[in-house]
């Protein structure tokens, strides 16, 4: 720092009022001036008592609508006067601000139990704002009176007004707990609070609780006051924010608006009815945000919004949401819940004002922070009025005094020169003790002594010599023993009861324990809010179109998923459509799944992996989709061979696998249903083994293996034994050299096996005999102009009495083990065989080839015909490109143009 200047002398130097105080470091300066504005702003301004549950603002408006006698049975008066006399008297901040405050007390959607009783436009739950305050009027609650009754009873302690002509009140007595019953928002500097309102009925039930059971639990008191009860209603979601809030004093609440969906009947589409919104949330806003969502296309299904609201018929909330033919109702209200203020989070900060400093509370420490200011106020209300019983006894002793000698009273001030002459000579006055007997009756004179105690004569104090003489000759002419004495006995009764309430607390908490019980009953009513177990957290699920997706994963790892409908129908042998992939990549995968179906991705290594559909991210056609090592947590090695979507895990089903060298496993699928994120072990591979195929089975169903070289096997699923999550497995069948499993089926008795071979060659044959065959089918490849080979079963293949399929039509049953029998005529023609697929009548099929072309098409349009052909022309391909993936269509998912 430099060197200090000197301060000017002469006639330069600054008047004694501008003294040089020499130079300022302006880091503590700026310190210290923010720490005093922070000060100012926390304590005077921003944030609520504890005790009385107000801020300034607040308590000095309430205290000069009292102070104008604008109590709950008098007339209203204008708002631009009170906030005259606000202004004049206790807030010098501006009309604006006060007005404000003065509407939101009167407001009985804001404030769960009003402290203002307004006339004229106040503003609507619509979000209409309010008139100007030289149109509205304005008194004061019973609600209010009850927090403002006693405080001329020396309850509270005054301070100086701004300016020093007025007093006002630090803080209000507060007959009920105000600042949980009607709650407080403040934002001060770098701390802010937001305590909910809460139930009267309630939190009265929980202040008697704790004054009986001062150790009472937290958990006790949440069984009395399980939550927030808000002005508006809705329904809070889950409990864990109230404890978080009730036990630290801070949490997070998810607030919902009541709503339902509303059948309109046979053939009308439902609609949405709203009848609650949630705390601080305008209808119309509310409206407009949500006609914002289905403009903005966040939202589908919604064709309009009708308010039928009307405060006159006691719903003053009730919105119509009209949706469209088809829409999924529940869908929607989800995501009005997730996009819209339907549902809102509320940030629950219990920070006040305790002894003028702030601090963050839990809800017991709320409510012994009100008894204790009750105590503290029935106790100085008790003081005052006991001090006031005592000096009005005193003065009525003197008066008994001057009723035993009143013609001595007379005499003296009738000829004493002036009223102090009279206030000595009366003080000298001495009444024997006899003569105050005979006056005023053995009893009062029994009860004086009690009081005076026993002595020969009686003399007047200067404060009761005083009230004598200032008595009128009228009045000493009406003055009345009995009327005296009957007040007198009253008062020490009165004096009696002060002092033994006084003597003990616990009597103390009695009173207070019986204004509570008073004000339950005469302002309490019935929760508005219902608390739910539901968390409210919506999954992303919940806000998903469950509708049919084609999945596809590509030979380098990319995946993306497509409407079904991105695919047209096509006749047998159309060329199909590009299905946009990078150069030298090719389609390994391609199934059609429900966005809300689970997807257990099993890789060649035997490790399974959980994802879920709608999580899989959307793409164009022509888009090569994602790296789905964004999507899986792939080791380096790992490809993704098979997919079965599942839409929940049940019992009595079951997962078989294939391997490429003819092992199968079955394991049940419930033991897949906890899956980790890096993945599980779905079976225990060989060396050099690779998993190529996963099926979902029940007891019952029967299993077809198929190999690239044509050979196919049908065995039980029951000779394949159930085994744990990481076994290696059985032989499912037996290879011949170079040969490998290329497919697994579930067979259907009903329908039939559709083979793809990689040249564009496919056919249908039936599974077995209870299959039926089309008229004109061809048996083999003689009727459908080729040299038909026959393959005979090896012995002891069949299992029980073979089949009679002299035709080779149909797959006989056999053994889980055995060679197979031939299933299609591997040639050059047709190249060998790359899967196998169940199809019925009706159901469409995908075909994909290694350079992305794809195509759909029905199954009608392929020939049915015998196991031992080559089949028929499915799919033309250009030259180089051959057919690497096969699959169906479920009839229930079609969508198709």
């Amino acid at each position: 720092m430099a060197d200090p200047v000197p301060p000017p002398t002469g006639p330069d130097a600054p008047p004694p009022e501008l003294a040089y105080v020499g130079p300022l470091d302006i880091v503590d300066e700026l310190r210290d001036s923010y720490l005093t504005y922070a000060q100012s702003v926390i304590v005077s301004r921003a944030l609520p008592d504890v005790r009385d549950g107000l801020k300034p603002s607040q308590r000095r408006i309430l205290v000069a609508m009292n102070d104008l006698g604008l109590g709950p049975a008098s007339t209203t008066s204008k708002c631009a006067g009170i906030i005259g006399e606000t202004m004049k008297r206790y807030h010098p901040h501006g009309d604006a601000s006060i007005y404000d405050s003065l509407v939101r007390m009167a407001q009985d959607w804001n404030l769960r139990y009003r402290l203002v009783h307004g006339q004229g436009n106040f503003g609507s739950i619509a979000g209409l704002p309010p008139a100007a305050h030289r149109y509205t009027e304005a008194r004061l609650t019973p609600a209010a009176a009850e927090l403002l009754e006693d405080l001329e009873r020396d309850t509270v302690d005054f301070i100086d007004n701004y300016d020093g002509k007025y007093r006002e009140p630090l803080v209000l007595p507060g007959k009920f707990p105000n600042l949980l019953v009607n709650g407080s928002d403040g934002i001060a500097v770098g701390m802010a609070t937001h305590i909910p309102p809460h139930n009267l009925r309630e939190v009265c039930k929980g202040l008697i609780k704790l004054i009986d059971e001062p150790d009472a639990t937290l958990g006790e008191i949440i069984d009395i006051i399980p939550g927030p009860d808000f002005p508006t209603g809705g329904q809070i979601m889950g409990r864990q924010g109230i404890l978080d809030a009730y036990a630290r004093g801070a949490g997070r609440l998810t607030l919902r608006a009541r709503a339902r969906v509303v059948e309109e009947g046979k053939g009308k589409s439902p609609s949405i009815l709203i009848t609650e919104v949630p705390f601080q949330v305008t209808r119309n806003a509310l409206t407009e945000e949500i006609g914002q969502l289905v403009k903005d296309d966040r939202i589908a299904g919604i064709s309009g919004i009708r308010d039928e609201s009307s405060a006159r018929n006691g719903e003053p909330v009730r919105l119509v949401i009209e949706l469209k033919r088809g829409a999924d109702p529940h869908l929607i209200l989800n995501q009005l819940y997730q996009f819209s203020k339907l549902q809102k989070t509320v940030s629950v900060i219990m920070l006040a004002l305790v002894d003028g400093r702030p601090r963050e509370l839990t809800i017991k420490e709320m409510l012994q922070k009100f008894l204790e200011h009750r105590v503290h106020v029935i106790r100085r209300r008790t003081e005052f009025l006991l001090r006031e019983a005592k000096r009005r006894g005193h003065v009525l002793e003197g008066q008994l005094i001057a009723i035993a000698d009143i013609e001595q009273v007379i005499k003296i001030c009738r000829t004493s020169a002036n009223r102090g002459e009279a206030k000595l000579r009366l003080q000298g006055m001495a009444v024997p003790a006899a003569l105050m007997e005979r006056a005023i009756g053995a009893a009062p004179f029994a009860a004086l002594q009690r009081e005076l105690g026993t002595v020969a004569e009686y003399r007047m104090t200067e404060q009761q010599a005083e009230a004598v003489v200032r008595l009128q000759l009228g009045q000493l002419a009406a003055l009345e023993s009995e009327e005296i004495l009957k007040e007198y006995m009253q008062l020490r009764d009165l004096i009696r009861g002060y002092e033994t309430l006084l003597s003990d607390d616990a009597n103390v908490r009695a009173v207070i324990r019986d204004d509570l019980e008073k004000m339950a009953a005469k302002y309490g009513d019935e929760r508005r809010t219902e608390i739910t177990d539901d968390g409210g957290d919506l999954e992303m699920e919940d806000l998903i179109v469950d509708e049919p997706n084609v999945v596809t994963i590509s030979h380098e790892g990319f995946v993306k998923r497509m409407p079904l409908t991105e695919y047209r129908v096509q006749g047998r042998g159309g060329k199909g459509v590009q299905g946009g992939l990078r150069d030298n990549d090719f389609v390994e995968h391609f199934f059609v799944a429900s966005t809300k179906a689970y997807l257990l991705c099993f890789a060649n290594t035997g490790r399974m992996y959980w994802l879920k559909v709608y999580k899989i991210p959307t793409a164009s056609r022509t888009s090569p989709g994602r790296s789905i090592a964004n999507v899986l947590s792939l080791a380096a090695e790992e490809k993704i061979t098979s997919i079965v979507p599942v839409r929940e895990f049940v019992e009595n089903q079951y997962l078989l696998m294939a391997t490429r060298q003819g092992t199968v496993k079955k394991t049940e699928l419930m033991a897949y249903s906890n899956v980790r994120a890096g993945g599980v072990i779905g079976l225990t591979l060989d060396e050099g083994d690779d998993l190529i195929g996963v099926a979902l089975t029940r007891p019952g169903d029967e299993i077809v293996l198929s190999t690239q070289k044509g050979m196919a096997i049908r065995f039980r699923e029951s000779n394949a034994r159930p085994m744990g999550r990481t076994a290696r497995g059985v032989k499912g069948i037996k290879l011949g050299r170079d040969d490998a499993i290329v497919g697994m089926v579930v067979a259907d008795p009903d329908g039939l096996l559709l083979t793809v071979c990689e040249n564009g060659y496919g056919k249908r044959t039936p599974f077995g005999a209870n299959t039926p065959v089309p008229e004109g089918a061809a048996e083999s490849d003689e009727d459908a102009g080729t040299e038909p080979e026959v393959v005979e079963p090896e012995p002891g293949e069949a299992e029980g009495e073979a089949e009679n399929d002299p035709s080779g039509m149909r797959y006989r049953l056999q053994r889980r083990g055995g060679k197979g029998v031939k299933d299609v005529k591997v040639t050059a023609k047709n190249g060998k065989v790359i899967g196998i697929t169940s199809v019925r009548d009706g159901d469409e099929i995908m075909l994909i080839t290694k350079d992305g072309m794809v195509t759909r098409s029905k199954v009608e349009d392929i020939r049915i015909v015998g196991r031992n052909t080559q089949g028929v022309r499915v799919m033309n391909l250009n030259d180089g490109d051959k057919i690497v993936s096969v699959a169906k269509v479920a009839q229930e998912n079609v969508g198709a143009e």
